[in-house]
C-alpha cells in the first residue's frame, strides 16, 4: 500500500512539472531571429526563422499607397540587431521592423500592390508574394483583414447596413457570424471590390441597392454569391478614398469624398505629404535632370520653364516624392502651378508676372467685353430683395459698368452685364430664391394650483331676560337676540359677550347654536360655534399655436382689453385700454444640422377683480422671455415658478384666550395652505416639404 502512495505521488508530480514546463515555454518570447528574401518564378519568397515554432498565422493587412504588407507577431522581440533592411529584390524595396512592448510589426516595403500566402514550418515562416490580378492592364491594389484564418462554412452575413456619416462619407456595415472571416479589398476600375472568403449571403441581401438619394460618394453597392465566396462591388462616382476597420462581428467600410485641391499634388483627406516614397542621392545634378527623374517616377506630365537651371546635391532616402518635389523648388526658387495632370514649373517671379499680366488681360477684356440683359423670374424671393443685393455698393458681384432694374408688378429684376457677371448673378439667385421652411410652435401652459384652508370661531354671550307669561298658560321670552333659530327674544339687560365668528375667504361657514337659561326666564347663556374647511384643487392649461417661416417673427394673442380713466394734460379724463391676454410671440431659426433655435416672449395676464380700485382692475402677469435650441419635434421646459403660502392665524381675547381647556370659547383661529405652480412647455416642428392627403 505504501508503495502504491509513493508511485501516485510521483505520478502527480510529474504530471504538475510537465505543465508548469509547458506554460514556462508558452510564457517565454519568441523572437525573429533571420529573414531571407528570394526572387524565383516571378514569385518573391520571403522566409522568417523565429526562436521558438509558431502556433498561428500572424494578423497582417496590406495598403496600396504606398504599397504595403505589414504582418503582427505577438510576444515576440526582434532578434535581429536592426529596424530597417534594404533588399532591392524583384518588388520589395526594404523591410522594416518595430517592436513596441511585447508585439512587433514586420513592414515588407513594395514597388507595387502584391497579394501573400503564408505558410507554417515549425519555426519558420514563408511568405509567397505575388502582383496583384490586372484588370484591364492596371495592376489592382489589395487589402487583406483576415488573411491567413480560414473561416468556417457556416459563416454568413447576417445584416448589411448603409448610413451617411456627419461628414458626407458613406458608411457599410456588414454583421459577420463569426468575425474571423477572410476580407479582400481591391480596386476595380472605378468600382470597390470587397471579398468574403468562405462566407454565405442569404438570399434576402443578395440584391443591388440605389443609394443616391443619400448624397455620398457611393451610387449603388450590390453583394452577391460567388461560389463559396461572397462578394461585395460598391460603386463610387467623382473623386474618393476608402478606408476600412473591423470591431468584433462588425466590418465597416467607409467611403470619404475628396474635394479637388488644384494647388495639392496628391489628392486625399489626409494632411502633409502622401506620394509614395522614393529615394534620391545625386551629387551636384542639373535641376532640369531631376524634375525628370520625378516626372518619370510619378507619370505626371510636367512643362519646365527654359529659365530653370542649376545644379543641387541632395540626399533623400525614403522621402514622399511630393515632399521631394517641394524641397526641390524651396531650394532653387521655383514655383508651379497644377492644371489637371499637368505641372508647370517656373521661377516664382515669372509665374507671378505671368499671372498678373493675365489678370490685367482679363480686367481689360472686361471693360471690353458686350454687355448682355437678361430677366430673372423670381418664385419664392421679392425682386426688390435680389435687386438690394445686386447693387448693394459693399459687394462686387456686377461690374462696374452693369445695372439692375426691377419690375414690381411682375417681381422680375432686369440685370444688364457681362456673360460672365451674368452668369455669376444666375448662380446667386438659384441659392437664394427656394421655398423658405416653416415652423409650427406649440406652447403649453400649465397652472396648477392646491388649496386648503381651515376656519373655527365662537360667539358667546350672557345676560337678563323677560318672561311673559299668557292667558292660556304659555311662556314668551322677549328681547331674544338672533343667534337661535327658535322664536324667542332676548333682551340683554347686563351680561358680557364674545363674538368671534370663522371668517372664511369663500363660502358660508357652518355654524352650531345653543342657548341655556334658568327655570325663571331671567338669565340665559347663548353659544354659536362656527366652522370650515375648504380643500381645492385646480388645473388651467392653455396651449397657442402658430406656424412661421424660418427666421419671421410671429405673434399669436386671445384676451381682453380692461377701460381705465386717465387725466389727460388739460385735466379732463379719458378713457383707456389695457391689454390682459395670453399671447406667444417667436422668431424661430432652423440650424443646418435639422434642429431649431428660437427667441420666445410669452404672456399670460389675467385680470384680478379682488384687487380693483377706483382707478381700474388689477391684472396678475405671468412672462417668459428667453432663447432655446430644441430638437425637431422635441419638447422642451422653457420655465416655471413654484409658490407656497402657508399662515396660522389666530385672534383671541387676552386672557381668557389663553386659559387652557376653556380657551377656544375665547377665540379664533384660520389655517391656510395654498400651493401654486406654473410651467411652460415649448415644441417646435418642422413642417415637411411636400405634404400628401390621403
Amino acid at each position: 500500500m505504501k508503495q502504491i502512495k509513493h508511485g501516485l505521488l510521483a505520478l502527480f508530480g510529474g504530471l504538475l512539472l510537465a505543465a508548469f514546463a509547458a506554460n514556462a515555454q508558452d510564457a517565454r518570447p519568441n523572437s525573429i531571429e533571420a529573414m531571407i528574401v528570394a526572387q524565383h518564378a516571378g514569385i518573391l519568397n520571403v522566409k522568417l526563422t523565429f526562436k521558438e515554432p509558431l502556433m498561428a498565422v500572424p494578423p497582417g493587412f496590406s495598403i496600396s499607397k504606398p504599397a504595403r504588407i505589414a504582418l503582427d507577431f505577438a510576444n515576440t522581440t526582434n532578434g535581429l540587431g536592426k529596424n530597417s533592411q534594404t533588399y532591392n529584390e524583384g518588388d520589395l524595396k526594404s523591410v522594416n521592423i518595430v517592436q513596441a512592448e511585447d508585439r512587433t510589426r514586420v513592414v515588407l516595403n513594395l514597388n507595387q500592390a502584391m497579394t501573400y500566402e503564408s505558410t507554417i514550418d515549425g519555426s519558420t515562416l514563408l511568405l509567397a508574394l505575388i502582383p496583384s490580378a490586372k484588370q484591364g492592364g492596371v495592376i489592382t491594389p489589395v487589402e487583406h483583414f483576415s488573411q491567413a484564418v480560414t473561416a468556417p462554412a457556416s459563416n454568413s452575413i447576417r445584416d448589411i447596413a448603409f448610413r451617411r456619416g456627419k461628414d458626407g462619407e458613406a458608411r457599410i456595415t456588414v454583421d459577420l457570424s463569426d468575425p474571423n472571416a477572410g476580407i479582400d479589398i481591391r480596386q476595380q476600375g472605378q468600382n470597390l471590390v470587397v471579398d468574403f472568403v468562405k462566407v454565405g449571403v442569404p438570399e434576402a441581401l443578395r440584391k443591388r441597392q440605389d443609394v443616391t438619394d443619400f448624397a455620398t460618394p457611393v451610387i449603388s453597392f450590390s453583394t452577391d454569391q460567388l461560389g463559396a465566396n461572397a462578394r461585395m462591388t460598391i460603386t463610387p462616382r467623382g473623386l474618393w478614398e476608402h478606408n476600412a476597420y473591423q470591431t468584433d462581428n462588425q466590418f465597416v467600410i467607409e467611403v470619404k469624398p475628396i474635394i479637388e485641391n488644384p494647388n495639392k499634388l496628391v489628392q486625399g483627406s489626409r494632411g502633409g505629404y502622401q506620394g509614395e516614397k522614393l529615394s534620391l542621392n545625386f551629387q551636384n545634378v542639373e535641376v532640369r535632370r531631376l524634375l525628370q527623374v520625378i516626372g518619370e517616377f510619378t507619370g505626371m506630365n510636367m512643362v519646365v520653364s527654359d529659365s530653370v537651371g542649376g545644379a543641387i546635391t541632395l540626399i533623400l532616402k525614403d522621402v514622399p516624392w511630393d515632399q521631394a518635389l517641394d524641397i526641390i523648388l524651396q531650394q532653387k526658387g521655383l514655383d508651379m502651378r497644377k492644371n489637371g495632370n499637368v505641372i508647370l514649373i517656373a521661377p516664382r517671379e515669372e509665374i507671378a508676372t505671368k499671372e498678373k499680366l493675365e489678370f490685367e488681360s482679363k480686367g481689360q477684356i472686361s471693360d471690353l467685353e458686350p454687355l448682355r440683359t437678361e430677366s430673372f423670374q423670381m418664385n419664392y424671393i421679392k425682386g426688390a430683395d435680389v435687386q438690394k443685393l445686386l447693387v448693394d455698393p459693399k459687394q462686387t458681384l456686377l461690374s462696374k459698368r452693369g445695372s439692375a432694374l426691377l419690375d414690381d408688378r411682375s417681381n422680375m429684376p432686369f440685370v444688364k452685364d457681362t456673360a460672365s457677371r451674368l452668369d455669376d448673378v444666375r448662380e446667386m439667385i438659384a441659392k437664394v430664391d427656394i421655398p423658405v421652411r416653416q415652423v409650427m410652435i406649440e406652447a403649453r401652459i400649465v397652472e396648477a394650483g392646491d388649496s386648503f384652508a381651515k376656519n373655527l370661531g365662537i360667539r358667546f354671550s350672557s345676560g337678563a331676560a323677560t318672561k311673559t307669561v299668557a292667558s292660556d298658560g304659555s311662556v314668551t321670552v322677549t328681547n331674544s337676540p338672533t343667534l337661535f333659530p327658535i322664536n324667542t327674544t332676548l333682551r340683554i339687560a347686563d351680561g358680557g359677550s364674545v363674538n368671534l365668528p370663522a371668517t372664511p375667504r369663500a363660502g358660508t361657514a357652518g355654524t352650531f347654536a345653543l342657548s341655556l337659561y334658568n327655570s325663571n326666564y331671567t338669565r340665559f347663556i347663548n353659544a354659536e360655534i362656527s366652522a370650515l374647511e375648504a380643500d381645492g384643487k385646480g388645473k388651467v392649461i392653455s396651449s397657442p399655436r402658430v406656424m412661421t417661416a424660418n427666421q419671421i417673427e410671429a405673434i399669436i394673442e386671445q384676451g381682453t382689453e380692461i377701460p381705465y380713466q386717465q387725466a389727460t394734460s388739460s385735466g379732463a379724463t379719458s378713457v383707456s385700454f389695457r391689454k390682459a391676454n395670453l399671447s406667444l410671440k417667436v422668431k424661430p431659426q432652423i440650424t443646418p444640422d435639422g434642429k431649431i433655435t428660437m427667441t420666445l416672449d410669452i404672456n399670460k395676464d389675467t385680470p384680478n377683480t379682488k384687487l380693483s380700485t377706483g382707478a381700474g382692475v388689477a391684472i396678475d402677469t405671468k412672462h417668459v422671455k428667453t432663447e432655446v435650441l430644441v430638437e425637431n419635434g422635441g419638447t422642451v421646459v422653457i420655465g416655471g415658478i413654484y409658490t407656497q403660502n402657508i399662515s396660522d392665524n389666530t385672534q383671541r381675547i387676552p386672557f381668557f384666550g389663553d386659559l387652557p381647556y376653556i380657551g377656544w370659547l375665547f377665540k379664533n383661529r384660520e389655517w391656510i395652505d395654498d400651493k401654486t405652480e406654473l410651467l411652460v412647455f415649448i415644441t417646435p416642428r418642422i413642417v415637411a416639404e411636400n405634404l400628401s392627403v390621403r
